[in-house]
């Protein structure tokens, strides 16, 4: 199956178009864990097993585990081997936002695909596409090209003009006209500029969009749903970390991550 078979397959299946961003910090762990051997694994680990019926992937970001050196590292790849084990629908998507020449990305995708074994992973365009070919043609993996990203400096070099249109749009054209060859492209587009995000989808028909902004970067959930939604009332992975995973920093922070969970989840459904 490829990525987008398998995403529309869990998405069905749990209603649900919530991503959690597996992204801990040592420092907002809950004290049982924070001196605990795996503290990272055995956080995400409580996480997963509560909110895997409840969402359509997970997205770990790689630089919380760089962060930590090989440990950091190995822990990653135990939250993936676990999520792969355990929960083989659920996929998961690297937010590593890679670019570089083509034949270092090849050192890229053996790491990520080969080790990590994720489904799917975020990556900048500015190399250009001959530059993400290692990429793009692994058919069965989801390419996740940032577009307009949330953060609220993306002005700066996304807004420019090119050709008589801004750069993000250009971007998304060459996605979705030349790059998308082997139907395994999707976009980064920001839950924190709805207006845009409908300009996006206009021009992308009904690729899907990885949205992250939700929750603590105040992303409007009816907005961002209204706008981004595909003709399939889908198309769209909805991505909240902190606000789930920190929920609580107590003994209890499985069950109330699930709470934020089901709440973004049902919230969502409620526009689509």
């Amino acid at each position: 199956m490829t990525f987008q078979q398998r995403l529309d397959a869990i998405i069905e299946k749990n209603n649900s178009l919530v991503c959690v961003g597996l992204d801990p910090v040592v420092e907002k762990l809950p004290k049982h864990l924070q001196d605990s051997e795996n503290a990272f694994f055995s956080f995400n680990k409580s996480i997963v097993d509560l909110t895997h019926d409840l969402v359509c992937t997970y997205k770990p970001n790689s630089a919380f585990y760089e962060a930590l050196g090989d440990g950091g590292v190995t822990q990653l790849k135990m939250t993936c081997d676990y999520i792969r084990q355990q929960y083989p629908e659920i996929p998961i998507i690297l937010d590593a936002k890679r670019a570089d020449i083509g034949s270092n990305n090849e050192g890229y995708v053996k790491y990520m695909y080969d080790y990590l074994q994720v489904d799917a992973v975020t990556l900048q365009p500015y190399l250009g596409r001959e530059a993400l070919k290692p990429f793009l043609e692994k058919i069965d993996k989801g390419a996740i090209i940032l577009c307009r990203t949330y953060n609220p400096g993306a002005w700066e070099f996304q807004d420019l003009e090119t050709n008589g249109e801004q750069l993000y749009k250009y971007v998304c054209k060459k996605v979705v006209n030349e790059w998308n060859t082997n139907n395994n492209c999707l976009l980064v587009v920001g839950a924190t500029y709805p207006e845009e995000l409908a300009e996006i989808r206009k021009i992308a028909g009904d690729m899907t969009f990885l949205v992250p902004g939700i929750g603590a970067q105040g992303g409007d959930i009816e907005k961002t749903v209204k706008a981004g939604k595909n003709s399939k009332n889908a198309g769209m992975i909805i991505s909240s970390s902190r606000v789930i995973i920190f929920a609580s920093n107590e003994t209890d922070f499985a069950e109330k991550a699930k709470e934020k969970t089901q709440k973004l989840r049902d919230e969502i459904n409620q526009y689509r």
